[in-house]
């Protein structure tokens, strides 16, 4: 399947630019709204792990490549989806989740999580080293960068099989997961960063012994200039990065990855696509719908179920976020009003590490069973989700509550899906 992602650089050199988008989720049900549009558009998917969010260690959601892997296949099966056409891939695989640890430590740690992404059948890998350990300077030397990639793809090579993965390199700037500074600072890569890049790179994994990986280096990630923080989204603007789209001539084999593309209008993927950004990364804009559909079937619970039987799921998450402010005290800032709107609403949306929480799984799940007990009036289904109102009265979409959480997250993906669409140069 990783032909796929390699067929993406070969489209552009034939002047008709594909693209692919990258479902970086583990929660179920955005997996299995992404399946569901795949299963439409008679596509492949692509759905990565972060190295946070997944490792050998079972990172924040507790799972472990292999146990990702299993959900993916699980979820597709139950939908009819043949398993061979999901793409895994592993995000920003480096030693990110331990760089407090000194780099011998974190490096130690990078090699059994990327060993184990490969073992576990992740055929696309990004390879990032670029963060400072412990004892590390700031910013990490381009050259330290490319050798701990190296040694990263050493290790991915000896746990691949026949199926070799293919891999990305480089980052983007601001870190992964939105941008916490003021976004007038955001600044796109130059075309001599991304040269530099690329170069080091090449010669490091020849010096390495590794020069018969270069040809399944598909993508670079560059900062072309789309970002989003917790109130505001920098648009697309293709004038700022025509640069980097002309140093494409250069690298026939290659394209761009766009990290953080979540929450951009839809003429911006296309134009994306277009030029050379072509695997258009997305996830808390996915989590962000899910949450907005679960906040609005809470407030039609509150109308039409007794009180002493509401879930109160916003309460509850609420409470639970307050409890364990882990994921969250360190991203937000103001008073606590302005803490208070940005734990639900901001586009970082950091309540995507509480779904998994014992407390909300409960509430979530009684939300569900009230709401099947009833009937939604098509009136209070129009007051709360307008947009799923008139999709049932279309009839396009079933009036149940599952299929109401199902498809704002699928609005989301559809934009992307159709953005990536070939089209003509």
């Amino acid at each position: 399947m990783s032909n796929v992602l390699q067929q993406l650089a070969v489209a552009r050199r034939e002047k008709r630019p594909c693209g692919i988008y990258s479902v970086c989720s583990a929660h179920p049900w955005v997996i299995e709204a992404a399946i569901e549009q795949a299963l439409d558009d008679g596509s492949d998917i692509l759905i990565e792990a972060t190295s946070n969010q997944v490792n050998h260690r079972g990172g924040y959601t507790g799972m472990q490549p292999d146990d990702f892997r299993r959900l993916m296949c699980d979820i597709a099966a139950r939908r009819g989806f043949d398993e061979s056409r999901i793409i895994l891939g592993g995000d920003h695989l480096g030693p990110n989740p331990w760089q407090r640890q000194p780099a011998a430590e974190a490096m130690s740690e990078a090699k059994q999580m990327v060993e184990a992404y490969v073992r576990a059948g992740f055929q696309k890998i990004h390879l990032d080293a670029s963060m400072s350990c412990g004892d590390d300077p700031h910013p990490l030397p381009g050259e330290t960068v490319a050798r701990r990639a190296a040694a990263l793809c050493t290790v991915a090579e000896k746990a691949a099989g026949e199926q070799k993965p293919v891999y990305v390199i480089g980052t983007e700037v601001p870190i992964p997961g939105g941008a916490t500074e003021s976004l007038a600072e955001l600044s796109v890569t130059s075309r001599e960063a991304a040269s530099e890049t690329l170069a080091v790179h090449r010669r490091v994994l020849e010096e390495a012994g590794l020069a018969q990986v270069w040809p399944r280096v598909i993508a670079l990630v560059v900062q072309p200039g789309v970002e989003f923080n917790h109130n505001s989204v920098v648009d697309y603007a293709p004038e700022r990065a025509t640069h980097l789209a002309a140093l494409l001539n250069d690298e026939p084999g290659m394209v761009f990855e766009a990290h953080s593309t979540d929450y951009q209008r839809p003429q911006a993927y296309r134009e994306l696509v277009h030029d050379g950004f072509a695997i258009l990364k997305v996830g808390p804009a996915l989590t962000f719908a899910m949450r907005e559909a679960l906040e609005a079937l809470s407030l039609i619970e509150s109308e039409l179920v007794a009180p002493q039987k509401c879930a109160r799921l916003m309460d509850v998450l609420e409470q639970v976020m307050l409890s364990d402010p882990r994921n969250w005290e360190h991203h937000y800032a103001g008073d606590e009003d302005a803490k208070r709107l940005l734990r639900r609403y901001s586009y970082s949306d950091r309540v995507r590490y509480y779904w998994n929480d014992p407390r909300v799984k409960l509430a979530v799940d009684t939300l569900m069973a009230n709401l099947r007990e009833i009937t939604i009036p098509e009136t209070v289904l129009s007051a709360f989700m307008p947009d799923q109102y008139r999709s049932v009265r279309a009839g396009s979409l079933r009036h149940d509550v599952h299929s109401l959480i199902l498809h704002p997250i699928r609005e989301v993906m559809g934009v992307y899906a159709k953005a990536c669409e070939p089209q003509a140069l």
